[in-house]
This record gives structure tokens, C-alpha cells and sequence, in this order.
């Protein structure tokens, strides 16, 4: 899933490249099918982040049901030698058993919480048609060109709103980076 995000980033910024070189040559429906095709590539893209976060999500919540189940075996083994310890009162090593069952208490509860990120960071984006003439905007103004076509009024909330959503989609991805980290 990884390579196949990291085709679709390169595949955007050929297209983006080709947007620009259309806007150069004055060739507004050239470019506005190239900023199509670029975000349908980023929208690929991220389709495909958000299968390896659902996938990274399943494993962990496999991972987890490994773990209880363990987490189970340990605590019944822990109560039997409880039982033992409690009938010859020896408190230490009562004492030694309920520290193992709190470390493995503990241990189960940073994967839930491992698994509830990962699970809290997949989220779902559409692409309005707007999105359109924004990227074909940015493109122009970041190459210094002008872009000769009339654009919907809204444009300036337009492009505040595709910062935000890059943002957004920013802080998603490094989230999902140090989920994989851990």
C-alpha cells in the first residue's frame, strides 16, 4: 500500500508539472485536465494511506485479542499460584505475583490505546470541484505565471480552506508515521 501511495505522489507531481507548462502555454483546458488528474492521483493517494491505516488498525486489534488472550492464560496461572501463595501466607511472594499482573495489566492497556489512535486517525475526504481551480491557481502563483480564466469569487475561502485541509492531512500523516514507529 506504501508504494503504491508513493507511485501516486510521484504520479501528482508529474501531472502538476504538466499543469504548469499548460498554464504557461496559455492552454486552460489542458490544464485544467492535468489539475484533474493530479488530484485524482493525491485522492489515490490517500486512498491508499487510508487502507494501509485500516489494515495497521486490523493487526492491531488481532494483536490485541492475541495478547488477552495470553493476558487470560497468565492471570489464571497467576491466580492459582495466588491460591498457593495464600495458603502458605508468604507475602512476598504475593507481592510478586500481583506486580507481574499489573505490568501484564499495563502492558495491555498502552496496545488498546495503541489500537484506539490508529483506529481515530482514518478519516474519509472529498474532493469538490473547486479543489480544481485551486490547485490550478496555486500552481500559477507559485511559478509566477498568470492564470488567464475566470475563476468562482469564492477563491480566496477556497484556498483557505485547501491550507487547512493540507494541514490537516499533514498532521494525519505523522500520525500515521509514528504509529508505524512504535
Amino acid at each position: 500500500m506504501e508504494r503504491s501511495s508513493k507511485k501516486c505522489e510521484k504520479d501528482e507531481r508529474v501531472e502538476k508539472g504538466k499543469l504548469k507548462k499548460a498554464i504557461q502555454k496559455g492552454n486552460s483546458e489542458g490544464a485544467r485536465i492535468h489539475a484533474e488528474n493530479a488530484i485524482r492521483q493525491k485522492n489515490q493517494c490517500l486512498n491508499y494511506m487510508r487502507m494501509a491505516s485500516r489494515i495497521d488498525a486490523v493487526s492491531q486489534r488481532v494483536q490485541t485479542a492475541v495478547t488477552t488472550r495470553q493476558v487470560t492464560k497468565s492471570m489464571a496461572g497467576v491466580v492459582k499460584s495466588m491460591e498457593s501463595a495464600l495458603k502458605s501466607m508468604n507475602l512476598e511472594k504475593v507481592t510478586k505475583i500481583m506486580d507481574q499482573f499489573e505490568k501484564q495489566f499495563e502492558s495491555l492497556d498502552v496496545q488498546t490505546a495503541v489500537m484506539d489512535d490508529a483506529m481515530a486517525g482514518t478519516t474519509t475526504l472529498n474532493v469538490p470541484e473547486a479543489q480544481v481551480d485551486t490547485l490550478m491557481q496555486e500552481v500559477a502563483d507559485e511559478a509566477g505565471l498568470d492564470l488567464n480564466m475566470e475563476l468562482p469569487s469564492g477563491q480566496t475561502t477556497a484556498l483557505a480552506g485547501a491550507s487547512a485541509a493540507s494541514m490537516e492531512q499533514d498532521e494525519l500523516s505523522q500520525r500515521l508515521a509514528q504509529l508505524r514507529n512504535q
